[in-house]
């Protein structure tokens, strides 16, 4: 697919918030009414919290990956996606009260990305199992990864089956259309989305074979855009709800891995990145940054309880 960049973004500032040394940083979300971003390393099992303007970090420590974060709409319970089960937890308490789901498949497959849709209903990809009891990556190399869906009080229904990297989790802001990937063949899907039933119809490709690394996480702005972190390629991109890619933004680590808009006006990106066990070597891999951008993003929607 054909892409045009737009050559405003060239001198766009990119600020590191914190050095975690994440060797997989993921699941970023800006908590509106607390005014801070929490987001997880994967491979450490952790749940980091900070504030954008140099506040200190919090770190709290799980027995599993914990792979996404969501808010509910209890303010002080989090939905949290760990690797074999998706549970709540308390800021307050600092405690996990209940489980939601737990995975058959854990610890052969593991949980990965996860958004909650404009029905409050969870959506979670999982994938092969990549992550060694040590915290090291291991290769992927079956494609049994599936798409879910979640409500309170149900049981998880499969959506999309045969998946190497079920990823990217987003939808439009006219709740018409939810895009997905596979991060393993470089491509992101766009399907018909029912948002009365939280059901979706008619997968087509929206973007693939993107030259510069693989999709990872994404999150869309007011404009209808997608902002997708490009594993490997040291970039973000913004696409077109045509596919297009009308913007590439260089980001000063290799891996950026997803992305959600924060701030009081919506309008500072967040992104985190995985430093593959370098961070010791290099400050910058596997940080927290952020960038402030010409449009609003979509917030965050709730979990309903």
């Amino acid at each position: 697919m054909q892409s045009r960049v737009d050559q405003t973004m060239r001198d766009i500032r990119i600020r590191c918030i914190v050095t975690s040394r994440d060797v997989c940083g993921e699941g970023v979300l800006w908590h509106p009414h607390q005014e801070v971003v929490f987001w997880t390393d994967i491979n450490r099992g952790l749940l980091h919290r900070c504030a954008l303007q140099n506040e200190p970090l919090e770190t709290w420590r799980f027995d599993e990956p914990v792979t996404a974060v969501t808010l509910t709409t209890d303010e002080d319970l989090l939905l949290l996606v760990l690797g074999g089960r998706i549970v709540l937890w308390s800021s307050r308490l600092e405690k996990t009260v209940s489980t939601l789901f737990t995975l058959p498949e854990w610890p052969e497959v593991r949980c990965n990305d996860a958004r909650v849709d404009p029905n409050g209903t969870l959506w979670f990809g999982t994938m092969e199992n990549n992550v060694r009891s040590d915290g090291s990556t291991s290769p992927i190399a079956r494609s049994i990864g599936q798409l879910y869906s979640l409500a309170a009080g149900t049981e998880a229904q499969v959506w999309c089956t045969e998946m190497g990297i079920a990823n990217t989790i987003a939808w439009s802001p006219n709740l018409e259309t939810m895009y997905f990937g596979d991060t393993l063949q470089n491509c992101l899907y766009r399907c018909r989305f029912d948002a009365q039933r939280s059901r979706i119809e008619n997968r087509t490709v929206f973007q693939q074979g993107f030259a510069r690394g693989l999709p990872d996480g994404s999150a869309v702005d007011a404009e209808g855009y997608l902002w997708n972190c490009r594993y490997g390629g040291a970039c973000i991109l913004r696409i077109a709800p045509d596919g297009t890619v009308v913007q590439v933004i260089d980001t000063p680590v290799n891996n950026p891995t997803t992305c959600a808009f924060g701030g009081a006006e919506m309008k500072t990106l967040i992104f985190t990145s995985a430093g593959e066990h370098r961070a010791a070597e290099d400050g910058n891999e596997g940080s927290l940054f952020c960038l402030d951008v010409n449009t609003s993003g979509l917030p965050s929607t709730p979990f309903h309880l």
